[in-house]
């Protein structure tokens, strides 16, 4: 691990998106988790337009456990995987309710007891909502820590792991954030933009 050189890729980024914060839209814990279980392979943008009308009547979990599966589908059906995506929300806000009094707990153990929460929504909502220090690898994160050389792995667990010892961790969440802004704007998946990339010179990736 080069630590000078995960200073200066930490620095770039933190130079080039000094406010870099969640693009989701909540207004509460659980808002930011039902968010979070309809981004998947989804864009924020159109979380927001779907939860701006679902959490219009159902942003708690008791409102959210009144609709049917059938009835949730119809209203995040754009956010595709809507079926899988109804089953977790309603399945993690029984939880919710019959573990935890009606409250999305604070603690990332308690977080992944929940139903249909696995490890990358629960650091987003540790991280965001209650402030903790955590890392979660999505797509953008898992690929721009593997081509800067900021942490390989194969796997999302191998990043995090990876992430958590190259970074400090009352950094970690910051950097989420700005893996996450690289990864949407400069460095994306299938045409990086690496000519016009400031990091360019600390990548591996680019520099193989």
């Amino acid at each position: 691990m080069d630590k000078g050189k995960n200073v200066k890729i930490l620095q770039g980024l933190a130079g080039l998106y000094p406010n870099a914060k969640p693009e989701l839209k909540f207004s509460s814990p659980y808002e930011l988790l039902v968010a979070v279980i309809l981004s998947a392979q989804c864009t924020d943008a159109r979380v927001n337009k779907v939860t701006e009308v679902l959490f219009k009547e159902y942003n708690t979990p008791e409102k959210m456990l009144s609709l049917s599966q059938a009835e949730l589908e119809r209203y995040i059906f754009a956010c595709g995987f809507y079926r899988n995506k109804a089953a977790h929300i309603l399945s993690a806000s029984r939880d919710i309710m019959e573990k935890f009094n009606g409250e999305v707990p604070a603690t990332l153990e308690d977080l992944q007891t929940l139903a249909g929460v696995g490890r990358k929504t629960a650091n987003v909502v540790y991280a965001v909502a209650f402030g903790g220090d955590a890392i979660a690898v999505d797509t953008h994160v898992f690929r721009v820590s593997n081509r800067l050389g900021l942490a390989q792995g194969n796997t999302p667990e191998k990043v995090e792991k990876a992430l958590m010892q190259a970074i400090p961790k009352s950094e970690w969440s910051k950097a989420h954030h700005y893996l996450i802004y690289h990864g949407r704007r400069v460095c994306k998946s299938q045409r990086p933009d690496c000519e016009n990339c400031t990091l360019k010179k600390l990548c591996d990736f680019y520099n193989k």
